[in-house]
């Protein structure tokens, strides 16, 4: 049996004699008990993270995360909808990857790779060279070129090389520009040589520009590119590769990101010549397409008012480089476990539950905006939208406008008696309405708002100083589930629960006055 918290425990036992009026009915009770005695929060991301991995769209991992939360809603007894959202022309998915230096110094490499590029042809090892800068150069190592490493300029940010024709026709234009500058450090070369007597004229920079021969070094037979990486290696995927690619026309050859302090340690021992070679095995592999992509969307059906909604969820895909613990798997899970909470503690929602986990959000909104675009009737229908996509954080507060206040005020009023660590705090907007947002935002409440659907959410804070870093974890090797912070998760799910039945059990939906500012007409 679970130790329970004293003062939690004392606090839960004087909650369950006072008397409860309005929606705080026995269901809440039993919800705050299950989620102080039994959540299951951290068992939902242990599976989601741990045995299907990073959920890249298009991936397996996804599929069958998908899979498992159909499976999960449908065993407590909710309904499910599979809402397809798109296709993708081809599919990926991310096996295990090694690298070493193979030498007198030789070390394991630290590194990883974007998704959607390629693995490769089981174990490779080979020379490393430093690409070329202009036409004469690559001509003049054309030869070394094949079976080679090839250390590329930059520092990586996350995307891969762009292979598509605008990537081609802007190395195009580089090369031509180089070959120009080339032409001039010649003619200052030869100027310094005829004249040691003067002061010597400074060669001109070449313009940089990562892989700047990738084509032509891909067709002279180089094994993979390699850049310089800072740590955490983050690692994402280019949309122009992916929609435009095919079957027939996929990456060739690895794109490394190498951890940045290794990266200088084999740059330097290349421009002093020294003989070493590199060793990788990288698992990424593809499917064929179209690959069709999912929400997931799960249903409490609501007694009263079943054509009206409360929503709560996140988005369901992840990066693949890690697993996605933290993005998005702390949001996705508190969701699943209110939905849990709610329907073992017998409650009966006015108001119709969806739990929405979206697909295709790294990718750009692709589930939620889906969803909105066929879903416009029901907007107004819509009372409020819960997302969650900011990290493990305990949610401790709720700042609404003033014509919601009221509802909230009687919906929160058993937040303070679940934990005494975490006060919450309801707080009415002072600032004046904004407009109505008219580009997407970052997350998947952006096509609500837009859309005039209130998405208010969750204030949160780390209160007890776990020391949570987003930017240490956003899209890089990190994002895994020993980065979640269990009991602000646990926390979460409950608070998540009662505030959904509690907006669900309203005799109306919550009011949109003020809401956004409202939009001055035109003179006629």
């Amino acid at each position: 049996m679970k130790k329970i918290h004293l003062s939690a425990l004392f606090l839960f036992m004087l909650f369950w004699f006072i008397p409860v009026s309005g929606q705080q009915d026995n269901a809440v009770k039993t919800m705050i008990r299950m989620g102080q005695t039994d959540n299951q929060t951290m068992n939902h991301l242990d599976i989601l993270t741990n045995r299907f991995g990073g959920r890249i769209l298009g991936s397996d991992a996804y599929n069958n995360a998908a899979d498992w939360v159909e499976y999960q809603f449908r065993k407590w007894g909710m309904e499910v909808e599979r809402d397809e959202a798109g296709t993708l022309p081809v599919g990926f998915n991310r096996g295990p990857w090694f690298g070493r230096m193979l030498s007198d110094n030789g070390m394991d490499l630290h590194f990883a790779t974007p998704s959607y590029t390629s693995g490769t042809k089981g174990v490779q090892r080979g020379h490393v060279v430093i690409e070329p800068k202009t036409q004469a150069d690559f001509d003049r190592m054309k030869g070394v070129l094949n079976g080679a490493w090839v250390l590329i300029s930059g520092t990586n940010t996350g995307w891969p090389v762009d292979i598509s024709a605008k990537g081609d026709s802007l190395r195009a234009t580089i090369i031509a520009e180089n070959d120009d500058i080339g032409k001039k450090n010649r003619d200052i070369m030869m100027e310094n040589r005829n004249n040691p007597d003067k002061e010597q004229k400074t060669s001109l920079p070449y313009k940089e520009e990562p892989a700047l021969f990738y084509k032509q070094m891909r067709e002279a037979g180089i094994l993979g590119v390699i850049q310089s990486s800072t740590v955490p290696i983050r690692a994402l995927y280019d949309r122009k590769n992916i929609e435009k690619m095919t079957f027939e026309t996929l990456p060739t050859v690895p794109d490394i990101k190498l951890d940045e302090n290794q990266y200088r340690i084999i740059e330097q021992m290349v421009k002093e010549r020294r003989y070493f070679q590199l060793e990788f095995d990288i698992r990424n592999h593809f499917k064929m397409g179209p690959v069709k992509y999912y929400n997931l969307i799960g249903i409490i059906r609501g007694t009263k008012y079943p054509n009206e909604y409360v929503m709560m969820g996140g988005h369901l895909d992840s990066f693949d480089v890690a697993t996605g613990g933290v993005d998005d798997g702390s949001g996705i899970t508190p969701a699943m476990e209110a939905a849990r909470l709610i329907m073992a503690s017998g409650g009966k929602p006015k108001r119709t539950i969806l739990v929405c986990l979206w697909a295709g959000e790294e990718f750009g909104l692709w589930g939620s905006k889906s969803w909105v675009e066929k879903n416009k009737t029901r907007l107004d229908k819509i009372s409020n939208y819960f997302n969650r996509d900011g990290g493990p954080t305990v949610a401790n507060s709720l700042t609404v406008p003033e014509a919601m206040f009221s509802d909230f005020e009687k919906i929160c009023e058993p937040l303070n008696l679940i934990n005494p660590d975490f006060p919450f705090t309801l707080k009415k907007r002072t600032e004046p309405a904004g407009p109505r947002p008219k580009t997407a935002g970052g997350s998947d409440h952006a096509y609500f708002v837009m859309n005039g659907v209130p998405a208010i959410g969750f204030g949160t804070a780390d209160p007890k100083g776990y020391d949570f870093n987003y930017g240490e974890i956003w899209h890089t090797e990190r994002d895994l589930y020993n980065k979640s912070i269990p009991e602000y998760q646990n926390h979460t799910s409950v608070v998540t629960a009662v505030v959904v039945y509690g907006l669900a059990n309203l005799d109306h939906l919550l009011s949109r006055q003020d809401l956004y500012k409202e939009e001055e007409k035109p003179a006629k």
